[in-house]
């Protein structure tokens, strides 16, 4: 395992290997960069088939929140970590806590939340040894709990200035949107789809996630592996990274990609696969911005909810502005992204 010769280390700030042989726990905490401000970003919790994987994720994960809270406007730099999940693993109250005093360790220059696998009971144990996270059980009227259908909504705002760019089409109504991967964040943007009346197209891994929203929105499910090429106007991947490919997107039957997921792009060659083909691409860490506005408010104490929600309305128009820029200079949408959220870190060092 070596860091400074994988092919996503960005000249990263820290990388902290936490292993503790009572509990089994086994986490990297990846510091991308603290120019903004503490680095933030979510732990993921994900079986990864070797050591060299995790590291390899966190470290594109890390640089992804340096960009996404930059490019977010806020008080933060980019981290992220990820709780290998070991045959062994047992999830115990003892392992959060654990993690949480590695975070602890670190005196601020890494705040956490939840990411894939982690919920808000778990942020709870993680928060009995650190006061450096959020994600918490919210109180009425503030930021907090769930981040996943703030997330969702940015998305969903997302898609909307995409839609109106790309289609020219003022609402969703009738239009169709295949949504990959159905957890929390693809179902909260199912319901806005669903009640902004488009059709839906999901797949999952879980088939009962599946069920679950073809009966609450009547999403038609195809399996797993046939949702990216399905027709659609819309394409919105919301499981895990390195959807779109060399080997992928020539399948695409699509004109709008707009999703949750974090890093869809397999390389960043890929995004200009994607411009040459006429698909509008929504850089991924742009448009999935709104999990990190609310856990930002929520740790800086600065909002209410209600102006939560149109902090994140504001992802819509900020993607609109990259739509432009991106044809105006026959730039890919990552490279346009890439460079503003670059230049935003530099200014602040």
């Amino acid at each position: 395992m070596a860091a400074f010769d994988d092919s996503a280390f960005d000249n990263h700030e820290r990388v902290v290997f936490c292993h503790d042989a009572k509990t089994g726990l086994k986490a990297i905490i990846a510091i991308h960069s603290l120019a903004l401000g503490p680095a933030a970003g979510g732990t993921r919790l994900w079986s990864y088939g070797n050591d060299d994987e995790a590291l390899h994720d966190v470290l594109r994960l890390a640089q992804g929140m340096s960009y996404k809270n930059a490019m977010a406007g806020l008080k933060f730099g980019g981290g992220k970590a990820v709780i290998i999940k070991t045959p062994e693993f047992d999830g115990s109250d003892a392992l959060y806590e654990r993690y949480g005093e590695f975070v602890d360790r670190l005196d601020g220059d890494y705040v956490t939340a939840e990411d894939v696998g982690m919920s808000v009971d778990i942020m709870e144990l993680v928060s009995r040894k650190t006061k450096y996270v959020a994600g918490l059980s919210r109180k009425e009227g503030q930021a907090g709990g769930d981040p996943s259908p703030k997330t969702s909504f940015g998305i969903f705002k997302g898609i909307e200035a995409a839609v109106q760019f790309k289609l020219g089409n003022q609402s969703m109504q009738g239009l169709t949107v295949a949504v990959q991967g159905v957890g929390n964040v693809g179902y909260y943007l199912c319901k806005f789809l669903h009640e902004a009346g488009a059709k839906l197209i999901v797949a999952d891994i879980d088939d009962a996630r599946v069920q679950r929203v073809a009966d609450e929105f009547g999403a038609t499910g195809v399996a797993l592996d046939h949702l990216v090429s399905q027709q659609a106007d819309v394409l919105a991947p919301c499981a895990m990274g390195a959807v779109f490919s060399e080997a992928t997107i020539p399948g695409l039957n699509t004109t709008i990609i707009a999703g949750g997921a974090n890093n869809q792009l397999e390389t960043t060659e890929d995004g200009q696969r994607l411009h040459d083909a006429g698909i509008l691409y929504a850089p991924d860490y742009v448009i999935n911005g709104g999990g990190i506005i609310n856990v930002a408010s929520e740790y800086y104490g600065d909002a209410t909810d209600d102006e939560i929600w149109d902090r994140i309305a504001k992802i819509g128009p900020r993607l609109t502005g990259i739509f432009e820029e991106s044809t105006s200079t026959d730039t890919p949408t990552n490279v346009v992204a890439d460079e503003q959220a670059k230049k935003i870190i530099a200014a602040a060092r």
